[in-house]
């Protein structure tokens, strides 16, 4: 960790925020350098005062920062600074992009991302819509990045898992205070299957102030912002604006015109924002091209039933084969298999007893990954 502390003592000084910090790496092209520059060619660096400099003549690693570089050794995190080839190449680009990411999981700077965020209060509709289209994204070749939050940010994460995809969750708190709690069994999936992120130290509580600073983050790494369900105050307005600011696309799902739910979204595709319906919208716009991310993909319900023991009746089995990794209303299930309500539930609940269906808010169901 030794190869930090100059990044962490220049992080300390007072007066260098992360875009002071980001002009003096692009001068200097280290913290090293930094230090060992002369006052006057410190002085040329534009916000850099007489002041600013005696603070970093004076600067200190400090201890809190040597503790955070034990326990990130200690846990197996790893640190990455703005300069290292894993850093996400687009957050690079934006004006303050934090000098330091704490990361748990495998990062690939070379995965084209897509950022989706919502109401942590979403509706049925909200949640199985983001699952469904996230699961078709990483089908396609996109990554998702999310929050982690309640709502919208965790059906994201979900659908890319249910996708056999991969997700990015950056944090409003530290890597050892997960938040929500409830959401602690999703974050080890996560670093499993992609990368949680975050620039605040690991202890770090998950403060008001620290959301708004990671949404700059979740729309700064990625090619666009998908918004589904906002409210017209919505925090997820700050991230779209976040992306429109760092000149990133902006799309939003349409929902229902009588819902205030949906209001931020509305007046975000009146403002210009690629009204979105289909995973195809989203690739259009972004001029990528529609193929696997990998031999992960999804698994068909045809490639389930060479698998299926004989222990699962007739019923069973026909109710698998019109299921898949994303979720379907039972009311489409009736309709696809011409079977009474009461007798598709008994047979789901079969299902799900067994292990091989998920059930999900809403009526909805999927095969389980």
């Amino acid at each position: 960790m030794e190869t930090y502390q100059s990044w962490f003592k220049l992080k300390n000084v007072p007066g260098i925020g992360n875009l002071l910090f980001k002009r003096l790496i692009e001068r200097f092209t280290s913290p090293e350098q930094v230090f060992a520059a002369s006052r006057e060619d410190l002085l040329r660096t534009e916000g850099i005062t007489p002041r600013l400099v005696s603070s970093l003549r004076q600067a200190v690693l400090s201890e809190e920062s040597m503790n955070d570089m034990e326990l990130a050794e200690r846990k197996g995190y790893q640190i990455i600074c703005l300069t290292a080839p894993l850093y996400p190449p687009l957050l690079r680009e934006i004006p303050d992009p934090p000098p330091l990411l704490y990361l748990s999981g495998i990062l690939d700077p070379q995965e084209p991302l897509l950022a989706v965020v919502g109401s942590r209060n979403a509706t049925s509709y909200g949640i199985s819509t983001t699952r469904r289209l996230c699961a078709d994204l990483v089908g396609k070749g996109l990554s998702i990045v999310s929050g982690m939050a309640r709502g919208i940010d965790t059906a994201a994460h979900e659908g890319a898992l249910m996708g056999r995809g991969r997700t990015i969750a950056v944090l409003g708190s530290g890597l050892e205070r997960i938040y929500p709690a409830e959401n602690e069994n999703l974050f080890h999936r996560i670093c499993e299957n992609g990368a949680v992120i975050s620039e605040f130290p690991l202890n770090a509580a998950p403060d008001a102030h620290r959301f708004p600073m990671r949404n700059r983050i979740i729309s700064g790494m990625s090619l666009g912002t998908l918004v589904v369900e906002a409210t017209r105050n919505s925090g997820s307005l700050i991230t779209a604006r976040f992306a429109v600011e760092q000149n990133r696309e902006v799309f939003a799902i349409p929902g229902s015109i009588h819902s205030f739910k949906s209001a931020g979204s509305h007046t975000l595709i009146k403002q210009g924002a690629k009204l979105v319906e289909h995973a195809q919208d989203i690739l259009d716009e972004l001029r990528l091209d529609s193929r696997p991310s990998s031999t992960k993909s999804r698994v068909s319900s045809k490639q389930v039933q060479t698998a299926l023991p004989s222990s699962l009746n007739d019923d069973e089995k026909k109710v698998i084969e019109v299921l898949s990794l994303y979720p379907v209303h039972s009311d489409e299930l009736v309709r696809k298999l011409d079977i009474a309500s009461g007798k598709l539930m008994a047979v789901l609940l079969q299902l799900e007893i067994k292990g091989w269906v998920q059930h999900s808010e809403g009526n909805y169901f999927s095969l389980k990954s």
